[in-house]
Order: structure tokens, then sequence, then C-alpha cells
């Protein structure tokens, strides 16, 4: 009592608590959340909610609370008066009324002022209501006292005050809260019943006291609303899209008899940025038929109302049937759907399937030295002493080579080639370690490291294609047929080999990969077509590289399919979308206006006759097509800075049709590895599904995968849901 007096005493003579007794009061309560919206408050800055509000009090009790005796006015400090308002009763009393609970409490009688402990007690201890319903605890550890694990003495109070954040008052919303734990839980593949798991609960009570975990079937429920959400802003954007759409298309198992297939739309938008989007990841009892995938595709472009806008869909190369496979599905989706060109483009093949499928090859027919190599390896790494004993061994040798002796990961093909090529160096220094060791008896043949060599002379025409498509963070399509059509030729010309272990290799490259250039070199150049670096120059060279004296047979199917394509767009254009549709209005408005006129205008000069004869020559010679044009002009220097979907869209206006057929083709997704993966790593069949996964609700793996994909992409709180595609992966 005797404390309380003292502290009272010195509030009536300063009108504030003093900052040296919050330090000392011990039931002084220290709020244990000091961060608001991850900015530290320390002491005398503002708080981040309530500011004005609080400061208004402040302002209107100065008057009541300044001694007459003229000293200089100053505000409170005491945090206390974020929770409580000050309220004058009759006769000069005035009580304190808490924000929260409406409860009031004497304050001051006069000249006498009660001080403010008890009004702490009030908000700290739980005695008001509402508080006491929100949080489990707010209660202070003394300043002698040891923090919440025992851990010591809470040192730091004596080093700094502690500050009353206004915890009580600061916004707390629960479901916004639940929807970014639904969020991090999509974002980060973390299972929905972490929020069932104690030290998860104890993590989140540790941060916010107020927030109520939720159960797992809640926890869906959230993860499905976040989903929806985001599907509602990607259909908007969607309606924005000015061509059409290609598909890839992947194929999942289970442990169980089910499978699910997945379907990414790719395309390019109005600003001409590629853009590849997750559409479904729908459960279908068997992947692999061509019925239940034709239905999964069908399903998917009316859900997202894309009937019309199918333009070709990418496979993966598993099925061994594939001839069959894709004219039942070309088949089956021409009936709903109006495929281009009679639907020669609509199946394409995965570029990146094909060369690990070729790659798997090599190496399973090498297998045996390979796993010599891997145990030869193994044995030297084992100890120092060896690694030393290879090295001294490798320099009386003087092997000039640099490359580090490293094991595999047999799940990705360029390791093992990385692995053949150190060891192809080292072939000597293998043989000689066995000769001095007897425990080493692995070193490969002479004939074993002729094998080698084969192999890797392959495998870099593989590891350099492969890494070329990866240097582009978001390939076109006219950037594969460089590759393809190099590596035809290699193993063409491979196959003819003068050494049989040589040509055997390539042969059986050439035939796996020859059936992907059958299926695939048209649709390859066409896309090369649209490239003005090159147009139909390359296609002319390459396939006089290839074909020989039949080439031109090859170069007129090409041609063909171009102008016959382009007569297509001419004939069916696309409608507009509302976006564009003024646009094309306007483009479409001076050009009819100067049709109209027949010849340029007459000036005056006394040459009307000769307007006349122009006029004559127009109409009797027929001007060229887009196409021609496009073809006849000389080609585009070729410069490393080269972006060709900036040069089409500065090109829009002079080419409006074959821009839009440049559009569609160069956004064909030659392959399914979508940017920021690697291309060594992609299977070439089903993946698994985890059992998780495989456990939960098809609609609940849907929402999880898919929404993964579009939160990355996801625009900003503060703009607007239409931007969603604005941003393009990887720039």
């Amino acid at each position: 009592m005797a404390e309380e007096t003292a502290n009272d005493t010195q509030v009536a003579q300063e009108n504030e608590v003093a900052p040296n007794n919050e330090a000392v009061q011990a039931d002084e309560l220290v709020q244990a959340d000091e961060l608001i919206q991850g900015e530290e408050i320390n002491q005398g800055d503002e708080l981040a909610h309530g500011d004005d509000f609080v400061q208004g009090n402040e302002l209107a009790v100065a008057e009541e609370t300044t001694p007459r005796t003229g000293t200089r006015r100053r505000r409170k400090k005491s945090l206390v008066w974020e929770h409580f308002t000050i309220e004058e009763v009759a006769g000069g009393v005035t009580r304190a009324c808490c924000n929260l609970c409406k409860q009031t409490f004497a304050y001051s009688s006069g000249s006498k002022i009660a001080g403010t402990s008890h009004l702490k007690r009030h908000i700290t201890l739980g005695s008001c209501p509402k508080i006491k319903n929100q949080e489990q605890r707010l209660a202070l550890p003394s300043a002698g006292g040891t923090d919440n694990d025992g851990e010591g003495t809470v040192e730091r109070r004596t080093k700094r005050r502690y500050r009353y954040t206004g915890y009580a008052n600061a916004a707390f919303d629960q479901d916004r809260s639940c929807s970014y734990l639904a969020k991090m839980i999509i974002q980060h593949d973390y299972p929905l019943h972490i929020v069932q798991q104690p030290a998860f609960s104890t993590f989140i009570e540790s941060l916010q006291p107020r927030f109520k975990i939720v159960d797992v079937d809640t926890m869906e429920g959230e993860v499905y609303s976040v989903y929806q959400k985001e599907k509602e802003n990607l259909l908007q954007a969607f309606n924005t899209i000015p061509g059409r759409i290609s598909l890839t298309i992947g194929l999942w198992t289970t442990s169980q008899t089910l499978g699910y297939v997945s379907l990414a739309g790719q395309f390019i938008d109005s600003e001409w940025k590629v853009h590849r989007r997750m559409l479904s990841f729908m459960m279908v009892s068997s992947p692999h038929s061509e019925n239940a995938l034709s239905e999964a595709i069908s399903m998917t472009l009316s859900d997202w109302n894309m009937k019309d806008k199918l333009f070709t869909i990418t496979l993966d190369n598993e099925c061994s049937s594939h001839d069959i496979y894709s004219a039942n599905l070309r088949d089956y989706l021409s009936n709903k759907n109006n495929l281009m060109l009679k639907g020669q483009l609509f199946v394409v093949r995965c570029y990146a399937h094909i060369l690990n499928a070729v790659a798997q090859d090599i190496i399973a027919s090498i297998h045996g030295v390979i796993y010599n190599i891997r145990e030869s390896i193994k044995f030297i790494k084992a100890s120092s002493a060896r690694e030393e004993k290879f090295a001294e061994i490798a320099l009386q040798l003087e092997i000039p080579s640099t490359k580090t002796l490293c094991l595999d990961v047999t799940t990705q093909w360029n390791t093992t080639y990385l692995m053949l090529l150190a060891a192809l160096d080292y072939k000597q220094a293998f043989t000689t370690l066995e000769t001095c060791d007897d425990n080493y008896n692995e070193a490969p043949s002479g004939e074993d490291w002729k094998k080698v060599e084969a192999a890797c002379t392959y495998l870099k025409l593989l590891y350099d294609s492969a890494h070329s498509i990866m240097a582009s963070t978001n390939p076109t399509s006219n950037l594969f047929f460089h590759e393809a059509w190099k590596l035809q030729l290699e193993l063409s010309n491979g196959t003819g080999h003068e050494d049989p272990v040589f040509s055997s290799i390539a042969k059986d490259m050439h035939e796996r990969f020859d059936k992907y250039w059958k299926d695939c070199s048209l649709v390859l150049a066409i896309a090369v077509v649209m490239d003005p670096r090159f147009k139909m120059k390359l296609v002319e060279f390459s396939y006089s590289k290839i074909y020989g004296a039949e080439a031109a047979k090859y170069v007129k199917v090409v041609n063909d399919a171009v102008h016959e394509l382009y007569k297509e767009y001419v004939a069916q254009p696309l409608p507009l979308t509302p976006a564009y549709a003024e646009q094309g209005e306007a483009n479409n408005g001076p050009a009819n206006a100067n049709n109209s006129h027949g010849a340029p205008g007459s000036t005056g000069d006394g040459l009307l006759d000769f307007d006349m004869y122009l006029s004559e020559i127009q109409s009797s010679q027929p001007s060229k097509s887009e196409l021609e044009q496009y073809l006849d002009e000389s080609l585009t220097p070729r410069i490393q800075e080269f972006d060709i979907l900036d040069w089409w869209k500065l090109n829009t206006v002079k080419f409006p049709t074959l821009s839009k057929m440049a559009r569609d083709i160069l956004a064909i997704p030659m392959s399914m590895v979508s940017s920021g993966s690697s291309i060594f790593s992609a299977g070439t069949g089903s993946r698994m599904l985890d059992d998780y996964r495989s456990s939960l609700r098809p609609e609940i793996v849907e929402a999880l995968v898919c929404a993964k994909d579009w939160l990355q992409y996801s625009a900003p709180v503060t703009e607007a849901p239409s931007s969603a595609l604005v941003k393009a992966e990887g720039s």
C-alpha cells in the first residue's frame, strides 16, 4: 500500500507513469508478443494499431490531469491507456472505462489520482472477460523468474524495458489466418494433419494465442476454398487469351488400382509472354486408356470454357502403340473440337522424354561395364590412402585430365555420362592399379573401354542438346527443330560407322529417335518457319543434309502445310475476346476506308489519269498474302539477343493474321518439362503418387496440386485478379 501511495504521488506530480516504475513494478504486465505484423515495437515507437484512437483519449484527458501550477503539459506514457478511456462523472470525479468489457474503475477524485496498477491487473491477469475468452494467458514472468522453458533467468528484462504493445487491440482475423495456413500447406506440400500435431499447435499458440487450431476436415475446406478462389481468378484471366491453347498431359499411378491424369495449358498472352498453368488433376480408372484420357481432356476444356481453343496436346513416349493411341485420341476429340490442319499437328511427343529414353537405352547396353566403373570408384574412394595411391599412379602415367572421379545418380543419366567421361580419362590408371593392388580386380578391359568411348560419343549429343534447350527459360517451339534435325543427321550417319561397336549403338539410337522424327518433324519444321531468322531456308538446308536427293519432296510437304494452315486462319479466325474486339475494329477501319476509294485521292496536280492507271494496275495484279510477303522478305539477322516473341509483338500490325498463327505455333509445348525443372530427370512413363496423397479424396488432391501451381504466379492482394497472368514464369 505504501508503494502504491508513493507511485500515486509521483503520478500526481508528473501526470504520467514514470518509465522506471514500469520497469520495476512486479505487477507490470509485459506482452509476450513483441512483434506486430513483423516489426518490433521498441521503446518510443508508435503502435501499429489504434494510434489515432489512443492519442485522442490522451488529449481528451490532458486538461483534467494537468496540475494547475502552470507546469508543462505532458502526454501519458503508460500503455495501459490503449485499453482504457477516461470518463468524467459528476462532481469532478473521473473513472477509467475498459474499452473491451466496458467495466469502469476509479481513477481520480478531485486532486487525488488512483494510479494505473489496478488497471493493468485488469488487462493482464485475465480479469477482463473479453481477453480471458480470447487468450489463454498473458502473464509476464517476474523479474527474477525463469522463462517458459525454465532455462534460466529472464535477464534481458533488466537490460531494456519491455513495453506493453496493446496485443488485445491488435488486428487479428481467424479466417484470414486459416487461409494463410492453407496456402502454406499447399505451397510446401505439408500434410493436412499437421494441424493435429502437438508441436505445431504449441508453435502457433506461442505466436498467436487467440488462433483456434482447426481440425483436418476444416483445413480441407480451407484448401479447397483457396483452390476455388484462385481458379476464379484464372478463369477471368483466361477470358483475355487472344489465341489457342496447347495441352501437356502427364500420367500418374497410385499404390491402388486407380490413376490420375494431369493437364496443363500453355499459351502466349496479349503481351507475347509464354505461360503454362495447371488446369486439372483428375482421377481416372485407367490413365493409359485413350478413352479415359479423351474424357479427361473434354471435361477439362469444358470446365475452362476452352472447347474451341484446343490446338495441340503433348504426350510422353511410354505407350508402345503410339500410332493407334494417337489416332484414337485424335478421332475422338476431332468430333468435338475443330482441329487445325485436319489434326496433323494435334499430337506432339515430348522431346525431353525421347532424349531420356534414348540415353537410358545407351546406358542399358553397357550396364555391365558401368557396374565395374562404379565399383572401381567406390574402391578408390573408400579410403584416403587409396585415393593418394591412385593420384600417384595418374601422375606417373602423366594423365593430363583434371576431371574428378565421382559416383553417378542412377535416376539422372547426365551424371552417369559425366562419371563415364571422367573414368575414360583414367582408364590406364585403373589398369595399373589392378596390377599393383591385389584387393582391386574391377578394372574394365580394353573392349569395355571402347564401349564406354562409343557410349560417351553419343551421350554427348544428347547431353548438348538437352543443355541447349535448358538454356532458355521458356523455350518456344522454334528452338527444338535445331536440336532435332542435327541429332537425326548424326545418328543417321553413325549407323554407317566403320567400328561395329559405334555403329551398333548408333543403330539402336536411330531406330528410336527416327520414330520421333517421323511423328514430329512436320510440327517442328512449321515452328522454325515462324522464326524470321530462318523461315523455309533452314528447312531446305537441313532436309538436303538428311534426305539428300529426296529433300525437295519433304520440303514441299512442309511448305504445303504452312500455306494450308495459313488459309485456315484466314478463313476461320478465332472470335475476338472482348478485350480485343475494339482493337480489331480499330485496325480494320482505316484499311476499309482506304479500299473504298479505290485510288489515292487527286491532289489537283493534273495527274488524274495517272491515278486511274495505278488503280488499274493494283486491281489486275493480285496482292501478296501476309504469308508470301513474310517468306519473301530477307531473313532477320541472327543476333544473340534476338527474342522471337518480341519480334512478332512488334510486327503484329504488319502481319495481323499470320501473327495469330505464329502465336499458336510458338506456344506448342515441345517438351513437358516445366521451367526450372531438369530435363535429365524427366521420366519416360507414369509417375507415382505417394501413399499420403493417394489416401486423400480426389477433389482435395486436385486442389492441392493445382493451387500449388497457381499460387506461385498469383498476383499480390492489391492487384486486380485479372492481372494473374501478367507475370510470366521465370521473368
